[in-house]
């Protein structure tokens, strides 16, 4: 005979299964954390098995009271785990029916397949909400430090090489832009996530009457009208992780902004370029040269988003060749899935923690983005104003470009004379292109970082994360 720890399948077995294969086969490990969702799922459940006449409503009232107990216990660290018993499903079912013996009926019309579908579906729409609210604090946290640093300038980089001046609110700018993309994919997941499997059995539902409209109602699964949502195929509900991988692809993403933010704030520290210092709580030193201050938080930044992409690669892995409908591989996406929702949390609260106390340096931004050089393109839009076809203007420039680099002069310094013999269309007004004010000015298109869209944008992103 099996034995009774496995009784909730074990009755065509005649022997217990091997030790090795108990610790080979938990994973309640990893899956208690879904414990606060699988309580509420089954509390739905016995409500609706109550509702549809399989319970009795003392039944129904004792199955809930307990299953109110266990999560009391489970808070307060009390509850024993044995991962003898292999999930949180049956750790919890089991304590309760220890407890309560009419939870001998509570696993009525239901399986751990679409059990912990729903249960997965539920710690989604959490996760997703939690690091929303994460993502809005810290572009709040961006869009104050770009107000504060609103007259900072500094050089726009292309290919890593100075390209245009740009005011560093519009760099940041652009880096809560990315944040916002993030914060809506998480928003779509949830969405994605907001179907209750419930009452799709292990494959082919039940032949009991249930309701499965009012444990989606229960549970939250309903639009915005309030009106239940459930998925309509039962085979694709227990086999569907879709929104899982989803979730990991948006972790992966934002990690990739992260990285990208946090690259720019290491280039940026450096002594080689000197725009910013970092808060010495978010940075650290050498143990052997005392001189060093390294950006420690930001390259952490930077390598967690390979971990993050690593997640979402085991996740697609894991799925692609599985035929439907529910195979045991798909325990092994708890880890990866609950690993990037946790990095991807605290890799947005160090961000947040990190932009208040960026002190950038003005006086050498202000000289990097002084360079005339950089307004070369201005140049060239001097000359189409003047009516010379843009490639032949940009052919023109590139020529005055080489002049001032073979004499050794700042580009506005070229001679007159010299610029002239380059091409006619050059005024005597050719060097007022380099108010660099003034160029910025004149970018006042949308999307443009001209201060008067600079203030447009402030007011835009006050309204968005109001």
């Amino acid at each position: 005979m099996a034995k009774s720890s496995q009784a909730m399948w074990g009755g065509r077995f005649r022997a217990a299964p091997a030790e090795l294969m108990l610790q080979f086969s938990e994973s309640v490990s990893i899956d208690r954390r879904l414990a606060p969702y699988d309580l509420a799922g089954s509390k739905a459940h016995a409500t609706m098995l109550a509702a549809c006449g399989l319970l009795t409503r003392a039944e129904r009232d004792a199955i809930v009271a307990g299953l109110d107990q266990i999560g009391r216990e489970i808070a307060a660290g009390s509850f024993v785990w044995e991962s003898r018993l292999e999930d949180v499903h049956m750790n919890i079912e089991e304590a309760l029916t220890r407890r309560v013996p009419a939870a001998a009926k509570l696993h009525t019309a239901r399986s751990r397949n679409d059990q912990v579908a729903t249960d997965l579906r539920l710690f989604l729409k959490d996760a997703c909400a939690l690091l929303q609210d994460k993502l809005r604090a810290a572009e709040r946290a961006l869009l104050e430090a770009a107000r504060r640093h609103e007259a900072v300038l500094i050089p726009g980089y292309t290919h890593l090489q100075r390209a245009q001046p740009v005011p560093l609110a519009h760099h940041l700018l652009a880096w809560l832009e990315m944040l916002e993309r993030d914060r809506q994919r998480f928003a779509a997941v949830a969405a994605q996530a907001n179907w209750c499997p419930l009452g799709s059995g292990a494959i082919a539902g039940t032949t009991l009457p249930i309701q499965r409209e009012l444990t989606a109602r229960l549970l939250g699964f309903v639009d915005a009208k309030g009106r239940p949502q459930l998925t309509q195929n039962s085979m694709d509900a227990v086999a569907d992780r879709d929104s899982a991988i989803e979730f990991a692809a948006a972790c992966a993403l934002t990690g990739g902004h992260f990285s990208r933010i946090a690259e720019d704030l290491i280039l940026w520290s450096s002594a080689e370029f000197k725009f910013v210092a970092m808060p010495d709580a978010f940075a650290t030193g050498s143990s052997l040269m005392p001189q060093k201050k390294n950006s420690d938080a930001c390259e952490l930044l930077r390598g967690k988003s390979a971990r993050l992409q690593g997640n979402l690669q085991t996740l697609l892995t894991l799925v692609k060749g599985l035929p439907l409908t529910y195979n045991r591989d798909l325990q092994e996406d708890k880890r990866p899935l609950f690993d990037s929702f946790d990095q991807t949390a605290i890799c947005t609260e160090v961000l947040t923690a990190v932009v208040p106390g960026l002190a950038f340096d003005r006086e050498r931004c202000a000289a990097a983005a002084g360079d005339p050089a950089l307004l070369a393109t201005d140049l060239v839009d001097y000359l189409v104003r003047r009516g010379v076809p843009f490639r032949e203007a940009h052919h023109a420039v590139g020529h005055v470009v080489a002049l001032a680099e073979r004499t050794g002069v700042p580009l506005n310094e070229a001679p007159l004379a010299a610029v002239q013999a380059i091409h006619a269309g050059f005024g005597p007004d050719w060097t007022k292109v380099f108010d660099l004010r003034a160029a910025l000015a004149k970018r006042a298109g949308p999307g443009m970082p001209a201060p008067a869209q600079l203030k447009r944008q402030f007011a835009r992103w006050a309204r968005v994360l109001r």
